[in-house]
This record gives C-alpha cells, structure tokens and sequence, in this order.
C-alpha cells in the first residue's frame, strides 16, 4: 500500500514542471508548517477564549438571577406578611353599614398597619381585590370582578401554593392610560378559612426600576429573561417598557442559558456571546501581523526564486526552444560558458539544432521542386479544359448563321450570334488565364443579353463595379459561371419574373464579388453542400465530371489565392440565392499577376 502510494506521488511530481515543483516544495516546507503552528496557536487561545467566554456567561446568567429574585423575593415577603394579617382580613371581610363606615376603616387600615409604610415606595404598588359587596372601589381596593377575565386572575387560579409571578402587557383603551409593562407578584388571601369573601393581592413592581437595576450590572453580554419565548426583561435592546414583549425566535447567537423556576413562573435566562476578543486583538494588531506574514511568507520566496533563477531560467527557455522544434527553422540558444549538467544540455541542443536545419534546408528545396511541377500539370489541366470545342468549326458555323440572318434582315438575330461569337472567341483563347475584371463584367454583360433575348421580360439584371476595381486580374470565366448557374438552376426553373445581380467591390482588404439572383434557390443541405464543393474544389471533382463549371472557377481562384480564396452560399428555398466570393486583394493585384506569371513563363524554358 505504501509503495503504490509512493510511486504515485512519484508519478504526479514527474508531470509537474520544475516551475512548479520549487512552488510545491515551498508551500510544503514553509507555506504549510507556519499555517500549521500558526493555526495550532490561534485555535489553542481561541479555545481558551472560549472557555473564559463560557465561563464568564455562566456568571454573569448567576449573577442576574440573583438581582431578579431578591427584586421579586422582597415583594413577595412583604405579601407574605399582608397574606398573614389578621388586620387586612378583616378589613376586606368586614360588611359594612354604609360608606362611611368604609371610608373610616379604610383610613385607620393604612395608617395603623404595614400598608402605611409600604404603599410609599416607587418601585412597589399593592392592590387589594375582594368581592365584599359593602367595599368602595377606590384607592388600593378594587372589586375583584374587574379581575376575573384577566390574564393574571386566571394565571393565578391554576398556580399551585396560591402566588405567580406574571408579566403583563397593559395596554388598556383608556387614552389616559399609556401602555406599559407590568411584573405583577399575585397572592390569594386564604389564610384565614373561616374567611366569606375571596381576596387577591396584587403588588406590580416598576419595571423601569428592574431594567436599571439590570443594566447598572455593566456586564459587556446582553442578557435576556425569557418566559417562554418572550423577552420580558433584557440589559439592552427589547426593553423599553411602553412596547409589547418581543419574541425570540431565533437563539442561534445564545451562548449560554439556564432555567430559573420562581413563584410559579418558569422562566430562561439566555446570555447572547460576546465578540470573541482574540478576532478583536487581530485587527487591532493587523499592521505587525501582515509584517510577521510578509517576513515569513515572502522573505523566504524571494530568496529561493534568486538563488534558483540560473538553474529555471536556463530549463525554461531550453524547453520553450525545443517544444518549437516542429518549424521550419530551430532556433539555437545563447552560448553558455557554464559547466554544469544544465550548460552540457544547451550545447548538446545547439549542435542537433545545427544539423536540422542543414537536413531542412535540403528537403525544403527538394518539396518546392515537387510543387512547381503539379502546379504546372494543373495548369495544363485547365487549360485543357478550354479546349473541348473546336473552335474553327464553331466559329465558321457562327459566322455563316449570323450573314443568314443579314441575308433575311434578321438584325436581332444577328447582333445575338455576333456576341455569341465574341464570347467563344474569349472562350477558346488560350494565350492567358487572367483577365481583367472590367473585361470579365464585358462577357458578363454580353452573355445576360443573350439570355435575356431567351428569357424575354422574364429576365432582368443589375451590375456593379467600383471604380478601383475594374483593373484587377482574375482568372477568366469565372464570373460568368456563377451568373450562368444563377441562370440555368434560379430564373430558367422559375415561371415568374426575376432579377439577377452582380456586385463587385473591396472590403476588409479583400475583393468581394457577389452573385445573387431571385429564382427558385436551393434547400438548406443543398446549400451546405454546394459550399463544401466549392471550397473543397480540386481536380479530383474535376475529372469525376458532373457539375465542373462552378467547380473549375472557385479552383482557378483557390489556386491564384494560395488557396485562400472564401466562398458563402446563403439563400432560400423558392425565394433565391446569393453566392460570396472573397479573395486577398494582394492576389489580384496586377504587379502580383505579372510576377506570377513571370515565373511560370521561367518555370516553362526551363522544362523545354
């Protein structure tokens, strides 16, 4: 197992340039044990930090509970002695003859016992609830039939021992009375069984005074006091006492909690995590630590990219120059005067390089030969191909029509033959393949009125030359054998009118020459075909026959291109076709025409 995974380590670092294999050596001899060790450190003081952060939480959710409960724990004494007065029974169980008598007894009740005392206090406020019908609503006592639908009086009935504490959201109707929240300590008033009446005691501590007094803790955590999923208390935001409890619903940012039972509430106290110091330390000190990072990271890459700069520089430019090696000529490195492997390896390059380009040369002369003489088979191959009527007869057939038609003032028919004549004339002219194109568009011109002599008004065209160029060279009969295909496969298949249309300009630095007419088109394989024919042209198709007349013209213009002649088809079927011819200017230029066929005429004495 260990050796297979060896050899394939082995395997993958030979693959790897030298370039890179320094790079792999430095981020496993450096790059990797600092992010290890310096990783190690930052996770052994985050954990510590965490653990003092944990710690911290745990105290300051004790803490907290204990301000809260001796808050409560104090109201609940003192209804622990109002629960127990003998006094306050009796006063609540008391029937009264008249209001009077109330009043007297309610007087003596808050100045003789505890209550005068305690009802002076801000952050406490008693309430006495009875359902003694002889008692006054007013002041601290209430019936306790306004009670009965509260949320508290029910809260109450269900608690076990007779108390609960309970948090209220009072938002009363009355526009006198704002909103607020309430900690409200709830006892029965059943000590005495012998009692007639039900009594309630309701002390609503001031929750301004419980937020402060949480808040004055200074603590850096905030804290929630949760009954249930509500906030009811909080050393920071969700305390403001004239807004309804908020709801936590998300406790994803809670670091610590615990359950606090107190006086029939179940309640939660959640501290959320602080910022962790040690990320805090980090930015402060971010200035000397990217300066350690700079000193630990690049110091060591600058001094290993200079002190291994002869040794990649020379096997880099030793690889760049033989992975070129597959041109024409191989280009020799410097001369080096170093006596290491590397320097050996350079010298013995040079020598092979040396003698390739000597065997290049050789067969290079030897492959140019070989290709002088198929292009003159191919040319003699073409112009065979002018030659395929013999002209006399045709020419004497013609001539003898055209003084008939005279003969019998058949002038329309004359002029035709007369052109007719003319253009078989160009036809079987074999001192020169390359014509002008102002020429060429004269034979165009011609052959269209013959065929539209044919056609009639079924017949119509439009040509276009720029000026510049009208004295072009390109090889003769090609433009006419797109504009005879137009004719024969586009308006002779057609019934209704239709245009053809010759445009000739420069565009780009090439010549562009368009053919399109409005017959009947071809399909769209059809169309892909006949392109794939044209700018596959060869004089294999040509001896295969079939259709060689646009065959024959796009090779003569592949040929005089340096075959690299380009040819669209574009079109649809029932609507018409556009054929694209585009040439390199520079390959029809008259100076380029003559030097070619200069040399040809060299090539030509040489072989006789």
């Amino acid at each position: 197992m260990v050796r297979k995974l060896l050899h394939r380590i082995e395997n993958f670092t030979d693959n790897l340039k030298i370039r890179n294999k320094f790079y792999l050596f430095y981020m496993l001899c450096v790059l990797l044990p600092l992010v290890i060790t310096d990783s190690y450190i930052v996770y052994v003081i985050g954990n510590s930090e965490r653990r003092a952060s944990q710690h911290e939480m745990e105290n300051v959710a004790n803490a907290v509970q204990n301000s809260f409960y001796n808050s409560v724990d104090y109201a609940a004494s003192l209804g622990k002695n109002i629960y127990a007065s003998q006094y306050i029974e009796d006063f609540l169980d008391k029937k009264y003859a008249d209001n009077l008598e109330y009043v007297d007894a309610y007087q003596k009740l808050f100045m003789d016992t505890l209550l005068s005392d305690r009802f002076g206090m801000d952050h406490l406020m008693f309430t006495l609830y009875t359902d003694n019908p002889t008692v006054v609503e007013g002041g601290n006592v209430s019936r306790i039939a306004q009670a009965r639908d509260s949320a508290w009086y029910q809260t109450l009935q269900q608690a076990q021992g007779g108390r609960v504490l309970f948090f209220q959201y009072d938002n009363s109707k009355s526009p006198a009375v704002a909103p607020k929240r309430k900690v409200l300590f709830l006892q029965k008033l059943n000590f005495y069984q012998g009692a007639t009446n039900e009594k309630v005691l309701a002390i609503s501590m001031d929750y301004g005074t419980i937020i402060r007094n949480l808040s004055a803790m200074n603590y850096r955590m905030t804290v929630y006091i949760c009954d249930g999923d509500r906030i009811v208390l909080s050393n920071g935001a969700y305390s403001n006492q004239s807004q309804d409890f908020a709801v936590l619903s998300d406790k994803r940012g809670i670091g610590f909690s615990q359950k606090m039972q107190l006086y029939g509430a179940d309640l939660e106290i959640c501290v959320v995590k602080p910022e962790t110091r040690i990320f805090r330390s980090i930015i402060n000190h971010l200035p000397e630590i990217l300066f350690l990072i700079m000193i630990n990271v690049l110091l060591p890459l600058v001094l290993m990219k200079e002190l291994n700069r002869s040794f990649i520089v020379r096997i880099t430019n030793l690889s760049a120059t033989m992975e070129k090696a597959d041109g024409d000529d191989l280009r020799e490195l410097p001369q080096t005067t170093g006596k290491d492997e590397i320097s050996n390896l350079i010298r013995s390059y040079n020598r092979m390089a040396q003698r390739i380009n000597s065997l290049i040369q050789q067969v290079y002369k030897n492959r140019i030969h070989e290709q002088d003489i198929l292009v003159a088979k191919q040319n003699a191959e073409l112009l065979a191909l002018h030659s395929q009527i013999n002209p006399h007869f045709l020419f004497n057939a013609l001539e003898s029509i055209r003084m008939h038609s005279l003969l019998k003032r058949e002038t329309e028919t004359a002029t035709m033959v007369e052109k007719l004549a003319v253009m078989q004339r160009q036809y079987v002219d074999l001192s020169r393949d390359m014509v002008e194109i102002s020429e060429e568009m004269d034979f165009v011109s011609a052959y269209l009125e013959l065929q539209k002599y044919r056609f009639g008004d079924r017949l119509s065209y439009e040509l276009h030359v720029d000026p510049e160029c009208g004295s072009l060279w390109i090889p003769k009969l090609t433009i006419v054998t797109f504009v005879e295909n137009a004719c024969v496969h586009g308006i002779e298949s057609k019934t209704a009118p239709g245009w053809i249309f010759v445009r000739i300009g420069i565009k780009d630095g090439q010549l562009c020459m368009e053919t399109e007419d409005t017959g009947m088109g071809m399909s769209q394989p059809e169309m892909e075909e006949l392109q794939s024919r044209m700018q596959n042209a060869s004089i294999e198709m040509i001896r295969a026959k079939g259709r060689i007349g646009i065959v024959n013209a796009c090779l003569r213009l592949k040929m005089i291109s340096d075959n690299r002649a380009s040819f669209t088809v574009d079109g649809e079927e029932g609507v018409g076709m556009t054929v694209t011819v585009r040439i390199p200017l520079s390959s029809v230029m008259h100076e380029q025409i003559r030097e070619r066929d200069g040399s040809e005429n060299a090539q030509g004495d040489a072989g006789r």
